[in-house]
Formats: C-alpha cells, sequence, structure tokens
C-alpha cells in the first residue's frame, strides 16, 4: 500500500461507534488489526431509542454487557388504542431494556481496551476508493485504511459517498423519556406495553427503564402522517400514565427493512459491500420490520462484517461480498418473514388483538423467537399449524353442537 503524505493508515477504519460500529471494532481489533474508530460524537451521549434487546443477544454478546441493562422483560400487555389490555407473562427473559448512552459507551470502551483506536467529536467529510484503500478525510486529517466500515446511521454519509445509489426510505419514529423516581414501573415491573391500534402504520409502546419510562410511536408501514397527533392521542389515552406529565418527544429515522427497497438498492448500489466499504447496523437498514428492532442486528451485523474482513486477511482468495451474503442468509430471509406478519398485522390490527387470547401457544412461541430458540421462519411456519389446528377443532365442535 503506498502512503499518501499526512496520511495515518490503518488495517480498518469504522465510520460510527454506536452498537455496529463498536462491535465490528472490537472483534477487529481483539484479532490484532489496527483499527481506528471515529465518531462524530463524544460518548457516552444521549440518542433516542426504544432501547430494547430481544433476549437472544445473549447468544452473540458476551455476559458483560448486563451491567448496563435497566430491565428485565418477562413479558408483554398487549393493549389496543389503550383498551382491552392482555397480558402474557413467561418464566424467563424475553428482553433486556437500556438506555443507549451507557449501552453505546459500555461497547465503545470494550473495543478501546481491546485496542481500537478512537476519535470523538471528529466529523467525516469525505471518503474515496484508490487503487490500494479508501482514503477518508475528517474536519481533522485524512487517513488510509484497507477496509472501511460505515456504521454511521440511518443518514449514513459513507453510504451516500460510496454507495450512491442507496436511497431505502427512513420511517417516523416519536419517543419521550419520563423520570418516574422509585415507583414501580408501568404496566408493572418485568412487563413492556405494546399497542398495535394506536398508530394506523405500526405500534406505540411503553417500555420500562431504571426510573423511568421510555415512550414512543413508530410508523412501520410509511403511513404516520400525523406523528405527533398520534403520539399527544397514545399518552391521552393510556390512562396508566396519566400520574406523570409526559416531556414533548423527540423524532428520528427508523430505517426498517422493506423488500422493494432491497431489489432497487441491488440494482443501483450492488448490496451492502463496494469495493473496500461495508454497511452495516441502520447505515445497511437493519432494522426489523414487524416492530423494528434494530440492536441485535446492529450488533450481528457488526460481526459479521468483522468476520469477512478478518476471513479476507488470513485468505486473499476470500472476498468481503461474504459480508453480503451472509447477510442475506441470516438476516434478510428472517425479515422476509418478519414483513409478511407485519403486513397481516398492520392491516388487521384490532383483529391479531381480538385472537391474541385465543393463540396465547403463538405468543409464547414468539417469545421463543425473541430468546433465539425459534428463528422467524421457524415461528410462522409453526404459528400457521397451530392456527390451523385450533380453526379445524372450532369446525369439528360447530359441526357436532349442530
Amino acid at each position: 500500500m503506498s502512503i499518501l503524505p499526512d496520511v495515518k493508515v490503518c488495517d480498518a477504519l469504522v465510520i460510527g461507534l454506536g452498537p455496529a460500529g463498536s462491535t465490528a471494532a472490537y472483534q477487529l481489533s481483539k484479532a490484532g488489526l489496527s483499527v481506528l474508530g471515529i465518531d462524530k460524537a463524544s460518548h457516552p451521549r444521549y440518542k433516542v431509542c426504544g432501547g430494547g434487546l430481544s433476549a437472544r443477544i445473549d447468544l452473540i454478546l458476551e455476559d458483560d454487557y448486563k451491567s448496563v441493562v435497566e430491565h428485565t422483560v418477562y413479558g408483554i400487555q398487549f393493549s389496543y388504542r389503550g383498551a382491552d389490555p392482555f397480558c402474557l407473562d413467561s418464566s424467563s427473559p424475553i428482553a433486556y431494556m437500556v438506555m443507549r448512552d451507557r449501552f453505546d459507551h459500555f461497547l465503545l470502551e470494550k473495543a478501546r481496551r481491546a485496542g481500537t483506536e478512537v476519535h470523538e467529536g471528529e466529523q467525516l467529510r469525505s471518503c474515496r476508493e484508490l487503487p490500494d484503500g479508501i482514503e477518508v478525510t475528517t474536519d481533522r486529517s485524512r487517513y488510509l485504511a484497507k477496509a472501511l466500515i460505515g456504521a454511521d446511521g440511518a443518514n449514513s454519509l459513507v453510504a451516500q459517498q460510496l454507495f450512491p445509489g442507496r436511497r431505502s426510505r427512513r420511517m417516523a419514529t416519536l419517543e419521550s423519556e419520563v423520570p418516574i423516581g422509585l415507583v414501580p414501573p408501568y404496566p408493572g415491573v418485568g412487563r413492556a406495553l405494546i399497542d398495535i391500534g394506536a398508530t394506523p402504520a405500526g405500534y406505540a409502546w411503553i417500555f420500562p427503564k431504571q426510573e423511568r419510562l421510555s415512550i414512543g410511536v413508530g410508523d412501520l408501514r410509511g403511513g404516520l402522517a400525523s406523528p405527533k397527533k398520534i403520539f399527544d392521542r397514545f399518552v391521552r389515552d393510556e390512562k396508566g400514565l396519566d400520574p406523570w406529565k409526559v416531556p414533548q418527544p423527540v423524532g428520528h429515522p427508523l430505517p426498517v427493512f422493506n423488500e422493494e427497497d432491497l431489489a432497487r438498492d441491488d440494482r443501483e448500489s450492488g448490496g451492502l459491500v463496494n469495493g473496500r466499504a461495508l454497511l452495516v447496523g441502520d447505515a445497511a437498514h437493519l432494522v426489523d420490520p414487524l416492530f423494528g428492532e434494530g440492536i441485535y442486528y446492529a450488533v450481528r451485523s457488526g460481526q459479521l462484517a468483522a468476520e469477512s474482513i478478518l476471513n479476507q486477511v488470513n485468505d486473499r482468495c476470500r472476498s468481503l461480498t461474504d459480508y453480503d451474503e451472509a447477510v442475506r442468509r441470516e438476516i434478510y430471509e428472517e425479515f422476509r418473514v418478519a414483513a409478511r406478519m407485519a403486513s397481516i398485522i398492520y392491516s388487521y390490527p384490532y383483529l391479531c388483538h381480538r385472537l391474541l387470547s385465543r393463540y396465547q401457544h403463538i405468543v409464547m412461541l414468539y417469545y421463543d423467537m425473541l430468546r433465539g430458540c425459534e428463528t422467524y421462519q421457524t415461528f410462522y411456519a409453526r404459528a400457521k399449524s397451530i392456527a390451523k389446528c385450533s380453526a379445524k377443532e372450532l369446525l369439528l365442535q360447530a359441526v357436532s353442537f349442530r
């Protein structure tokens, strides 16, 4: 690799040090590569986010992350427009709640201790592919990397400059954090709340944290025309929130997976790998289209990207496109099933809510999926089988009664 004057050279450069970027940096540094991580913010930094980690995160993260878990969720209270609550709890965790400032800072410090050189408060200006690497210019310096990981969020500048045909849509979300002190959280200790009728194209949530609640509404199908009005209505209708004054919500884009966008991006930008550049996390639009979970997929994509880079370092016959293929195999196939489920639930939210109590086995099966005991694909197949058997039993009962 030829060295440009006044340029710092590294094996891998990571832009954005959220869960995806910090995880990739940690994996690469631990393997002995020289890694530079750059973030425009200084950590710990507050980020608007529900902060929900499905319990399957235990399968891919070391247990030390539990030190920043704010609340462990064992069940969900489902409601429809603030009414008809239905609760279903399990004996083992289905999710963990975190504050993004603490969780992201924890992952960043792990990467730093593993050897990542961290530059905070440094803004990316430009990046371009050269014959022997990718040149990155910031507001402070210039760098040359053998591989570049774009982990700079839904509005990724890396994606804009190195994947120019990528134009995936971003959905609207609004969220507020409510300090509640030491009183028991709403809707109850160990419970989160999901209201699938509160919005016309997604759901509303209440996620318990340590001495606070995260309250929000999200659009997952592109139809949230007046998010502030919808948020205010949800807060007004949810009587369990009456004891507290809910601060004004803050908005942020949610880069939800969409099959049509994926097909167009493949045609115009070639997927998640372009030369020596890879996109991970929100920059890769790896957000679950059913309930908008993004942190698990950010962490996992960071691991897959690091694995692909290390494989190429150890075997020159390997290609970074292995990462793109791994995401398609492990994540996109799951998202396609999740999108099918979202289409049903958000098209018929009242009917789906009414059926929850009848099909509790399916809800418990979904909890198993959150734990990593099932995939979306196996869950969907088994759920259809359960529903079909139940429908046959109801028909037989009706015939016998006649």
